[in-house]
């Protein structure tokens, strides 16, 4: 019993003994091989680099970024290997040796630093000599408008231009006509652009095709009431009953009795022929009901003359009589004309035809009639005969 327990015992010691053992070598083992003055440990045992460098215990220096055949000593740098030149050291500097660039049989010559160059043969150029002099070169780029020669880079024989969206032509100098299809509505001007077109509009429309007319009544410029009517730069009150005037601001003039004298002919025509009127005419020999009409009126007043009463009326804008004009009246009676002369055309060929089928229907019984008269005339002659003939005898 007792050895058992000395045996648990022991072993517990022994592990809480390897546990800190571990604790102590694994932190030895990173301040040992980590490199503190490029990093540091944490307090799990890891080893946590300083920027630039990389590494399980911070021992490589990151190179610049894009560095191709390169080391470095501190961080950031591209330090070329041997055949390698350039800041990214990514130029061969045995390329003209190792597979030459320059194409179209030119030769090939190394400078310095990687850098290299082609000795074209004649007609052709470019940094490896893989352009030919060619139709658009040597037309002398005639594309114009910003258009693009295409010859295949000079292998072509004859050379096209690639236009720009709104030219055309073979050189592309043509401006396509954007107002040609006229998109610009309700009489607008289209003003053709490179590849676009703009609508100076009308008054009274906007839009970019003008087709949208301005509401003149959003600022509802009818007043008592009045219903507003949008037109084309314009507007129209319809004013209620005892208003009037192009918003209805105006009162309508009621109906007056007056007295008047009846004036000559003359006076009287060029009294309705004028909308500027004044009656000084009228006296109190007779009276008259004179109404004063219209939707504009801009100036009303009355005045007493003598015991009569004068109405001058400024502007007075009369409205037609809801009738027909007479072109309409004209039109009214020849349709009427014609009408009636087919109803009376089609009476009388019912008429004709009915006759006609009363006669068929008539047509039997006469000739029933004929035969029984015939029969009658055949009896009576047989019943002569027969008497004649018994008074012979006799």
């Amino acid at each position: 019993m007792l050895r058992s327990f000395c045996l648990q015992l022991m072993s517990l010691l022994w592990i809480l003994a390897a546990h800190h053992h571990f604790i102590l070598v694994a932190g030895d083992d990173c301040s040992d091989h980590c490199n503190l003055a490029h990093g540091s440990c944490e307090k799990d045992g890891k080893c946590r680099c300083d920027p630039g460098w990389e590494g399980k215990y911070c021992e490589h220096c990151v190179r610049m970024p894009g560095c191709g055949h390169g080391t470095c000593h501190q961080p950031w740098q591209c330090i070329c290997q041997t055949g390698w030149a350039g800041k990214f050291c990514d130029k061969d500097v045995h390329i003209c040796e190792h597979q030459s660039p320059c194409k179209n049989e030119a030769e090939c010559v190394y400078d310095r630093d990687g850098e290299y160059s082609c000795l074209c043969l004649e007609g052709f150029h470019g940094k490896d000599c893989e352009l030919k002099t060619g139709p658009c070169e040597k037309a002398g780029f005639p594309c114009k408008n910003g258009a693009l020669c295409h010859d295949n880079n000079g292998f072509a024989s004859n050379y096209t231009c690639k236009c720009l969206s709104g030219f055309t032509g073979a050189h592309c100098e043509i401006d396509v006509d954007d107002c040609l299809m006229r998109p610009c509505a309700n009489g607008a001007t289209c003003l053709d652009g490179i590849n676009r077109f703009s609508c100076q509009c009308q008054v009274g429309f906007e839009g970019r095709f003008c087709t949208i007319n301005i509401d003149d009544c959003t600022s509802q410029p009818c007043r008592n009431g009045a219903k507003c009517y949008d037109r084309i730069n314009d507007f129209d009150c319809l004013c209620p009953e005892g208003f009037a005037g192009k918003t209805c601001e105006l009162l309508a003039p009621e109906a007056t009795w007056i007295t008047e004298s009846q004036p000559d002919a003359k006076d009287h025509n060029r009294a309705l022929g004028s909308t500027t009127s004044s009656y000084s005419w009228m006296t109190q020999s007779e009276p008259a009901k004179v109404i004063v009409t219209g939707k504009r009126i801009t100036n009303y007043s009355e005045k007493s003359n003598d015991g009569g009463l004068l109405i001058s009326v400024k502007e007075v804008v009369t409205q037609q009589d809801s009738g027909l004009s007479q072109s309409q009246l004209i039109l009214v009676l020849v349709f009427g004309g014609i009408t009636i002369v087919l109803i009376l055309v089609t009476v009388l060929l019912l008429l004709k035809n009915w006759q006609k089928g009363r006669q068929r229907s008539q047509s039997p019984s006469q000739t029933a009639r004929k035969l029984q008269d015939q029969e009658c005339q055949v009896g009576m002659l047989s019943t002569i005969l027969i008497e004649h003939r018994k008074t012979t005898e006799l």
